[in-house]
């Protein structure tokens, strides 16, 4: 029989996860709190003005939304997640049930060739890329940043989808054919259904790669302005005579936005998402 903690054990508990959890979201209510001061002041002039907002202005998203290409920007990072996320759905969900279903020559290197990929940080292949994308015709272009940020996430998506794949009996498509069904069929009305978690935690990290990315995005789209994407267009706006922190918060507090709205949206699925997928290979 598992004991209940003491009462003062349980109270450090809880003390514990409010100074944990005010540590991790007081950068975001810093940024929230800066974007709604005048001018480009980073930080308040009093010490109630650090935690709580004793001045205000919308004046820094006002800029940001109408004077600025902040809503291209936006939009140029829309466009890249959401097709990066498709392209990420279709490819890995397809190569992981070939890797889960079928057995055929060179199986079981192709996920070993994929672990040895993964074991290289990705920035060491943003030189290569850049090359491939220029000899493509493609430097500079949506399209070759989508195809940069679509294989970046191949790697782990395949192996954890493979791996909730393998958690879903066979029997269950096997019976679908037998009553009528072809192994297409079987694929996309009864194993894509049942691995909706490990879906969502595709979808999410493709999104995730095109929307929240810096590096890539700043040298494989470097400009004009109007095909920037918003992370590395912020950091544009700042020059050698001033910061302006004002706008970088306010850019940076509406780029926080759609996150938060898909994480919350795919939140039910990815804990079993990750969890299945990543302990069954």
């Amino acid at each position: 029989m598992i004991q209940k903690p003491s009462v003062p054990a349980r109270i450090l508990y809880y003390v514990i996860l409010v100074v944990v959890a005010i540590i991790a979201f007081y950068p975001l209510w810093f940024a929230i709190l800066a974007s709604g001061r005048e001018g480009s002041r980073l930080y308040a002039l009093n010490l109630p003005g650090m935690f709580f907002p004793t001045e205000w202005t919308w004046e820094n998203y006002r800029v940001m939304l109408f004077d600025k290409p902040f809503l291209r920007w936006l939009l140029n990072s829309l466009k890249v997640a959401s097709i990066t996320t498709i392209a990420s759905l279709l490819i890995c969900t397809s190569a992981a049930f070939a890797f889960s279903r079928f057995r055929f020559w060179g199986r079981e290197f192709g996920l070993i060739f994929m672990l040895g990929i993964q074991a290289f940080p990705g920035l060491l292949s943003l030189v290569a890329i850049a090359q491939l994308l220029t000899a493509m015709g493609l430097y500079g272009s949506h399209v070759g940043l989508i195809m940069a940020y679509t294989t970046g996430t191949l790697v782990f998506s395949t192996w954890n989808l493979k791996g909730y794949f393998d958690t879903i009996p066979i029997d269950l498509e096997e019976a679908g054919m037998i009553d009528g069904a072809s192994p297409v069929q079987s694929f996309l009305l009864i194993a894509l259904p049942l691995a909706k978690p490990a879906l969502a935690v595709t979808a999410l990290l493709g999104f995730m790669a095109g929307w929240g990315d810096f590096v890539f995005a700043s040298v494989l789209v470097p400009a004009p302005d109007e095909m920037k994407l918003a992370v590395p267009a912020l950091y544009g706006l700042a020059n050698q005579a001033a910061v302006p922190w004002g706008y970088f918060a306010a850019g940076a507090v509406i780029v926080v936005i759609p996150t938060l709205i898909v994480f919350l949206y795919l939140q039910q699925y990815l804990e079993s998402g990750l969890t299945l997928g990543g302990v069954k290979g």
